[in-house]
């Protein structure tokens, strides 16, 4: 089966002093029917590279292939097949809901009907109700609705949602998800990595332009070397810090301990067992003297990944 997109050495520098380089040599591959997940930092180049496969930008380089067409030689087909929700979507504040979803479907040469999308993404019964009244989330549905009402092949959704409530957050989740049951193919950027964890069946992580990891969620996470998190902090200078003479290298000798590294105050250690190795932490910590002033657990997460790879947190962009 055709890939839905394909990337090979994409790039895309700015003109500026000196020039920006957005993209840097991105290779990418979504296969038709999943949930692909473009994730990184703000000013990654996610955005800058999804509207290239989107054919609002022209690249600097590389080839682009979308559902194995071109742009600059099949633009009026792909136009027909693909549905876009931009990162930030201005609509005439005083159509109707119902008017604007008819609107974005006289674009498309075979759409859906108007009031089967606005019930598909909760707005049916906000059909007479001018933009400008609707809240932030079903704004964000409205943009979503526009996007699918060309029945497109392949959806982009450019962090679709960003600064939304958690329950207007979950509905277009329950959307994707519909999408991906009905063998529809989404490209989803996103920096909240719970989201990809949950809705892709393979992301690519994007740092400074370059893909640095690929995968399903599962196989990134696994590639850390334990399932799971430990966190602790010590008693120390500053109420309850830890202490910087406190070296985390040393615990990596510890049984089911893959990783351990200073986190604000704190140190984090990657494990395979915690019932194995929390007892075995607490008793290195009473054989040395330090008292533990905190103490939590978790499953590894995508985020996990992203700060192994690059010694940050997506937040601290």
């Amino acid at each position: 089966m055709t890939p839905a997109i394909q990337c090979r050495d994409l790039r895309k520098t700015y003109d500026a002093r000196p020039p920006v380089e957005a993209v840097r040599g991105l290779d990418l591959e979504v296969g038709a029917g999943e949930c692909f997940g473009l994730l990184g930092p703000n000013g990654a180049g996610k955005t800058t590279t999804v509207e290239i496969l989107e054919g609002i930008l022209e690249p600097s380089g590389g080839e682009v292939e979308v559902l194995g067409l071109r742009w600059g030689r099949d633009d009026r087909d792909l136009r027909q097949r693909i549905g876009v929700s931009l990162q930030e979507t201005k609509l005439a504040d005083k159509l109707t809901v119902e008017e604007t979803v008819r609107l974005f479907g006289s674009f498309y040469r075979k759409g859906r009907p108007a009031p089967e999308v606005m019930k598909e993404v909760g707005l049916l019964e906000k059909r007479e109700s001018w933009v400008t009244n609707l809240s932030g989330g079903q704004k964000q549905r409205l943009a979503v609705a526009c996007a699918l009402v060309g029945d497109p092949d392949l959806l982009f959704l450019d962090e679709p949602t960003t600064g939304l409530d958690p329950q207007s957050r979950r509905q277009l989740w329950e959307i994707i998800r519909d999408l991906r049951s009905r063998g529809r193919t989404i490209l989803l950027t996103t920096h909240y990595m719970d989201e990809a964890e949950r809705l892709c069946d393979h992301v690519a992580v994007v740092d400074h332009g370059k893909v640095i990891a690929l995968g399903s969620p599962a196989a990134l996470i696994a590639s850390l070397g334990g399932e799971h998190v430990v966190e602790f902090a010590l008693n120390g200078e500053g109420g309850g810090s830890t202490p910087s003479a406190f070296d985390p290298a040393g615990l990596l000798t510890l049984p089911s301990v893959r990783t351990a590294r200073e986190e604000t105050g704190a140190i984090q250690l990657t494990v395979g067992e915690p019932h194995i190795a929390i007892p075995a932490l607490l008793a290195r910590l009473e054989s040395g003297g330090h008292v533990m002033s905190r103490l939590t657990t978790r499953h590894a997460s995508l985020e996990d990944v992203f700060v192994s790879l690059t010694g940050r947190h997506l937040r601290d962009e």
